[in-house]
């Protein structure tokens, strides 16, 4: 693993697995955050560093002394506590991270398998991780190599067959528990990409003609209607008037607070919230009204259809594509790592060679060069082969083991 000095690659974070909707939302990160929280990571002298917040996770990639720096970093932008964190947390380290991120990449570590929503998430990360100058060679080498193995996934496997996410599985829903779904009033709060995702699903799999789309940049919504003769779209004043009209409300908002309450629904309202957002954007206090059924994104994931048994016999073939590029990542790194000190050692052996070559040619008369110099060379080989077998190993710390390289060998 590279080391700077005395730090390693960790990979600190929450996510579906050990986590609900709820929690995740505690330690889920703005934008805005996003940038505070790299730029204080940059103080902190933390290199390489970047952080992924979406519905199912908020995880930081970066190089640190010890984790408890990502994690303290985690807390001081999100809702979130270190309490809570050690409750709900995974922390990886070196390869573990490495292998952790390029699941995640390939959509083998998405709530719902296969799910590539996470890769453009992650590209944005990333961009914008670049941005704030948080990023190196090694977490750069990396992202790109995870993102080609992302690419082949997708290209020769089966994994993202079907049409299998979380807006898809919130459309599959009404489908599934809404009699005469088509005739039903749907309105869809927020044009995020899940939002819009919903409402080219809603358009895709349905013939409701009904949808209502609010957003807060009602051009936006204005811009985006254009393209759906089934999709109009009213403006965030009308809020309450559109919801006290809905059948059926989806709300992908993606802000820090409730963008809808109790006090917006009227009492004895039949109506099926689903809430896509994270945090989740629904007040849970909207229970208190007996007609209503709010669904969040932890129940929508469960839903599943015949197209995950697909992808789960694909799981091998994407696993072996992972470890191809995992091992072609790792030897670049070995060959950035140990090629200064192998090439110095086999600079001074070299010198070593010449040295006593010469000095064997005048002690010793009909002296046979041409033979010193291939078997010399070929102990040359050998020794310099030994050293890189002993710096690949994952055991080996390898700035002491250059460190005595370094100083037995040289010039």
């Amino acid at each position: 693993m590279k080391e700077l000095g005395q730090e390693r690659f960790y990979n600190i974070g929450v996510s579906y697995k050990k986590a609900d909707a709820e929690t995740r939302g505690k330690f889920s990160v703005s934008k805005e955050n996003q940038i505070a929280l790299l730029k204080a990571a940059k103080n902190k002298g933390i290199s390489g560093a970047f952080i992924i917040s979406t519905c199912n996770r908020t995880e930081i990639f970066g190089f640190a002394n010890r984790p408890c720096l990502l994690i303290e970093l985690l807390c001081d932008f999100s809702e979130g506590n270190a309490a809570e964190f050690s409750d709900f947390s995974h922390i990886y380290q070196d390869q573990l991270a490495i292998n952790h991120l390029y699941r995640i990449g390939t959509g083998l570590d998405s709530q719902i398998l296969g799910d590539y929503e996470i890769v453009g998430q992650l590209k944005q990360s990333f961009k914008l991780a670049k941005k704030v100058k948080t990023t190196n060679a090694y977490t750069e080498r990396l992202v790109n190599s995870v993102l080609q193995a992302s690419k082949k996934v997708k290209n020769k496997t089966k994994l993202s067959s079907g049409t299998t996410s979380v807006s898809y599985a919130a459309v599959q829903y009404i489908i599934k528990n809404v009699v005469d779904f088509d005739a039903k009033n749907i309105v869809v709060f927020g044009l995020g990409k899940m939002g819009k995702h919903t409402c080219k699903n809603l358009a895709e799999y349905t013939n409701n003609k009904q949808v209502c789309l609010i957003n807060r940049t009602e051009e936006k919504a204005e811009e985006f209607a254009k393209d759906f003769q089934a999709i109009r779209n009213a403006s965030i004043e009308n809020l309450t008037e559109e919801i006290a009209n809905a059948d059926i409300l989806i709300v992908s908002t993606g802000a820090e607070k409730p963008t809808v309450t109790k006090a917006q629904i009227a009492e004895g309202k039949e109506l099926l919230i689903l809430d896509l957002s994270m945090p989740e954007n629904v007040a849970h206090n909207v229970n208190d009204h007996n007609k209503v059924t709010l669904v969040n994104v932890d129940a929508l994931s469960k839903i599943t259809d015949e197209t995950l048994a697909v992808r789960l016999a694909e799981v091998p073939t994407a696993e072996k594509i992972i470890e191809a590029n995992k091992s072609e990542f790792n030897d670049w790194l070995n060959h950035r790592r140990f090629t200064p000190a192998i090439t110095a050692l086999k600079k001074s052996l070299e010198n070593i060679k010449n040295d006593e070559i010469n000095f064997q040619k005048k002690k010793i008369s009909n002296f046979d060069e041409q033979q010193a110099e291939i078997l010399t060379s070929r102990f040359i080989q050998k020794i310099t082969t030994q050293f890189v077998k002993h710096l690949k190993n994952e055991d080996t710390a390898v700035s002491e083991s250059i460190d005595v390289i370094q100083k037995v060998f040289q010039s």
